[in-house]
């Protein structure tokens, strides 16, 4: 079902590149939840403290990135909105790494379509719900 909002004026669109400039994953065990997905990308992830929360930063080479957060208010959940991670080349590969790493698969590799690629589901080990995308 497709509906349309009318508004009383024409507004600009802003032709952004990216809807998504960052992210934050909470943790309620912050070192756990680091060595997870440190494991599953095979990464080192650099730490900090900033007034009161442990952040472990995902490297990135510019575009979005985003940091595993713990502190108050940060609450682990599988209802929220569902975060898509960067599967690579072949998600297969990040996900086989999952259960080794303490988390748990819900939906393996599944075609969206030929055009978009595959996705997903996983569980991390905060009880986290989220998803990986590849093309391939």
């Amino acid at each position: 079902m497709k509906t349309s909002v009318k508004h009383a004026r024409k507004e600009k669109p802003l032709n952004l590149k990216h809807y998504v400039n960052w992210f934050e994953i909470p943790a309620y065990n912050f070192q756990r939840a680091v060595s997870f997905y440190n494991q599953i990308y095979a990464i080192t992830m650099d730490t900090t403290e900033i007034n009161n929360y442990a952040m472990a930063f995902f490297p990135a080479k510019g575009g979005v990135s985003g940091a595993v957060v713990a502190g108050e208010g940060c609450v682990p959940n599988t209802t929220g909105p569902l975060l898509y991670l960067n599967g690579g080349k072949d998600l297969n590969v990040v996900l086989s790494r999952i259960e080794a790493a303490g988390g748990r698969i819900i939906m393996n590799k599944t075609l969206i379509n030929e055009a978009v690629g595959h996705f997903a589901l996983f569980m991390d080990t905060e009880g986290n719900r989220l998803a990986l995308h590849s093309k391939n």
